[in-house]
């Protein structure tokens, strides 16, 4: 067979059937991403040659943009977890479409928020301690532990797509490995479920036991914060929404369409029910806060707010802004369809999410909590930024060479026919 020489040079290693750009143009593309990862590469060498004392953290803010990022895409990355549940565990096949992707950004999401710990850690030699000499007192403990086991379930996921590749699968040892991974996913999917549940449910569990800082300070629901299920359910209503933004770029980035519209309103349509369930809960515990924690704390709702950065407005863009609004849009099919507003209500609903682990977090630890104490401010520096933008370049050169190489997308070549 003669060989086709318009084809890139890489085309043996493509997806059955699909078509990739040339070579030069996806190494031009793959340099401007190595050229920022480079960036924050030397930001993140700086922080663990000297320590956090680079950064803008200090003793007040132990907590900054690291960690809002780390819960923020925690958050985000749930759409691996929740999709796999309803692909794998009830069967909603339509799903099958777009679960790979949502491995993948998963996958993505739970190792860079792994990275930024190494990086918060502030001693990585110490950075084991976690596991070895673990505080079982901690919540923080089975936070680690899940991360960690999740992660391990996210990679394993990961490797059947890896060896579906299309010269690797040629192999009939490697075939059969794949196909008995496959055959598994079931199980991981509801391992998977689990931990994550648990771990996104711990994050916010820590607030019940905060009575020193009122601003997030939070009742119980048997023996458990009610902020436990918040967490659940903030993440269940954006990481659906997330995925398919994430989708729609590569969609934009590449001509061609990856997933089909309705694939997208579904997720949408999930998305928008758990988001309109979490809102619920969400402006009862916002009440019940105003009205009975900051009273008995001693505090009133306008003392827990200061100037424009910890300013009112950013409860009222979570609650109505960045969550009602977008639950209403998403749950209605008639604006959910339009395309317009569904996008605006996914960027609106992960924003909302964003907001809501910033505020839980940096202006949590500058309200001031002693007579003597003043709002403090807190500016994330470069390195921050730098060792932030270098987990974005990791995604976005991982998300890349998968797609390029991999069947991310089985139905594409039936798509863009």
């Amino acid at each position: 067979m003669d060989k086709n020489y318009d084809l890139p040079i890489d085309a043996a290693l493509f997806p059955e059937g699909c078509t990739r750009c040339s070579l030069s143009k996806f190494l031009v593309w793959i340099a401007a991403v190595m050229a920022v990862f480079g960036w924050g590469l030397y930001a993140a060498y700086r922080v663990l040659a000297e320590g956090l004392g680079v950064t803008g953290l200090d003793d007040y803010f132990g907590f900054g943009l690291w960690i809002t990022f780390d819960l923020a895409v925690i958050a985000l990355g749930a759409g691996a977890f929740f999709t796999g549940l309803l692909r794998y565990i009830l069967n909603i096949d339509p799903l099958k479409n777009i679960i790979n992707l949502t491995v993948i950004v998963g996958f993505l999401c739970y190792s860079g928020a792994m990275l930024v710990l190494v990086l918060d850690v502030g001693q990585p030699l110490r950075a084991w301690f976690g596991y070895w000499h673990a505080n079982v007192h901690s919540m923080l403990t089975e936070v680690i532990f899940c991360i960690t086991c999740y992660l391990l379930v996210l990679i394993i996921e990961y490797v059947p797509l890896i060896l579906e590749q299309k010269q690797l699968n040629r192999n009939k040892l490697v075939h059969a490995i794949a196909h008995n991974f496959h055959l598994m996913m079931p199980l991981f999917a509801g391992i998977g479920a689990f931990l994550s549940t648990f771990h996104q449910g711990s994050l916010g569990g820590m607030y019940g036991v905060l009575f020193a800082r009122p601003y997030i300070a939070r009742d119980g629901f048997f023996i458990w914060p009610w902020t436990f299920f918040l967490y659940v359910l903030s993440a269940v209503g954006s990481g659906p929404v997330f995925t398919v933004l994430v989708c729609t770029i590569m969609e934009k980035m590449t001509g061609k369409q990856l997933v089909s519209w309705e694939i997208k309103s579904l997720m949408g349509k999930i998305a928008g029910t758990m988001l309109s369930v979490y809102m619920v809960f969400k402006l009862a515990d916002t009440w019940a806060w105003a009205n009975d924690i900051l009273p008995r704390s001693g505090l009133t709702f306008d003392q827990v707010f200061y100037g424009w950065i910890y300013g009112k407005w950013l409860l009222w863009a979570e609650l109505f802004a960045c969550g009602v609004l977008p639950a209403i849009i998403l749950i209605v099919p008639s604006t959910r369809n339009n395309r317009a507003l569904f996008y605006t209500a996914a960027i609106l609903d992960c924003i909302g999410v964003t907001i809501n682990r910033y505020v839980m977090t940096v202006q949590a630890l500058a309200a001031p909590v002693m007579p003597f104490d003043s709002w403090e401010t807190y500016a994330p520096n470069w390195a921050e930024w730098g060792a932030s933008a270098m987990i974005m370049a990791y995604a976005a050169l991982v998300l890349s060479l998968s797609y390029r190489y991999l069947p991310v997308f089985p139905q594409e070549v039936k798509l863009n026919k």
